[in-house]
């Protein structure tokens, strides 16, 4: 799903900004003297584009997109090597900033930038960064479904009671995203045991915006997605999330997972000074702004930024604590794989 921006608003604060982020760049003299850096944006589109336009605003330095996939994009990386023309890496998902870090090609984040984004929103090792933040949910049919018939668990989906009544785009970056915390979380029989359980219960779908409209179509009775589809269906004209609900599971469960989009600069990087200050600007309160007055719906999560106020406050979800940097993509493929679901 791409979601569109509207680039009017906050355009006042942002220009503000511009000034007080001038510790980004020695005056504009790395414009001038660099060629510009190649972004491979996983992330949307239209807010890969956001944080560029605005960076280039603010510092001069011009910026190239490269769109793709998150593990599309990492394994590109991983293929490349040293000889990567990319300068920065980023994503959707924790999970392929983790496979780009395990080959050893990210170079350590400058620290003044790690200390814009709290521990809990980036990985221990300090190879890269948290930019933004989805929490997984419950999209259910608020027509068929009362708050007492709700799972109190993702793991509860796995019970033959479900057969049938959920569905979920199992095939995506973003629900292997949420296997990869669950196997973090409850190891791998558990998780093997529940992807027994997603391939006889649930129904397929290409995407959460699909799995979405299905449940708003009354096919199934919920989906697992993330939460940023339902409200930006809900900005829209809604027609596609009118009689869809979100629920949270909370009580640090594992469908409390709580997602983090990185950001990483590649150490084979020709223009590391450029990059690092790109990454410093999304994650310091320029970018973060763009979170909060856009409308991507996803959470800002930099020291002291605030998301947009129409989402549930990221502390009152109680998300389970997972190290981002343990997030395994291999093994859940494995997993998946062998459970016949991808």
């Amino acid at each position: 799903m791409k979601i569109s921006f509207n680039r009017a608003s906050g355009a006042v604060a942002l220009a503000a900004s511009v000034f007080a982020a001038a510790s980004l760049v020695a005056s504009g003299a790395m414009a001038q003297e660099s060629e510009g850096i190649v972004v491979y944006n996983a992330q949307h589109e239209s807010l890969g584009r956001e944080w560029i336009d605005a960076f280039t605003k603010a510092t001069g330095i011009k910026v190239t997109m490269r769109q793709g996939g998150d593990m599309q994009l990492a394994n590109q990386i991983v293929q490349e090597g040293d000889a990567s023309p990319a300068d920065v890496f980023l994503t959707e998902n924790s999970p392929a900033m983790t496979l780009v870090d395990s080959a050893g090609l990210f170079a350590p984040v400058d620290k003044e930038t790690l200390d814009q984004v709290p521990e809990q929103y980036r990985p221990s090792d300090g190879m890269w960064t948290g930019i933004a933040a989805r929490s997984t949910v419950f999209a259910y049919d608020k027509t068929k479904l009362t708050e007492d018939k709700l799972p109190k668990s993702l793991l509860d989906l796995a019970d033959p009671a479900w057969k049938g009544r959920w569905g979920a785009s199992p095939a995506g970056a973003d629900f292997q995203a949420i296997v990869s915390a669950l196997l973090e979380l409850k190891g791998e029989e558990a998780t093997a045991a529940w992807l027994k359980a997603l391939k006889e219960n649930s129904t397929p779908y290409k995407g959460n915006s699909v799995a979405m409209k299905a449940v708003n179509a009354g096919e199934v009775e919920g989906a697992v997605i993330y939460h940023y589809y339902w409200f930006g269906d809900q900005a829209k004209t809604g027609e596609n999330s009118k009689n869809v609900a979100l629920h949270y599971f909370k009580n640090q469960d594992p469908g409390a997972f709580v997602s983090i989009s990185g950001g990483g600069v590649l150490k084979s990087s020709q223009h590391a000074k450029e990059a690092q200050a790109f990454l410093k600007f999304v994650t310091g309160q320029p970018g973060q702004d763009v979170l909060k007055n856009g409308t991507s719906y996803e959470y800002a999560i930099g020291k002291d930024a605030t998301s947009n106020n129409k989402l549930v406050p990221l502390a009152d979800l109680n998300a389970p604590k997972v190290d981002a940097a343990k997030l395994n993509s291999k093994k859940v493929t494995e997993l998946m794989t062998a459970a016949g679901i991808i």
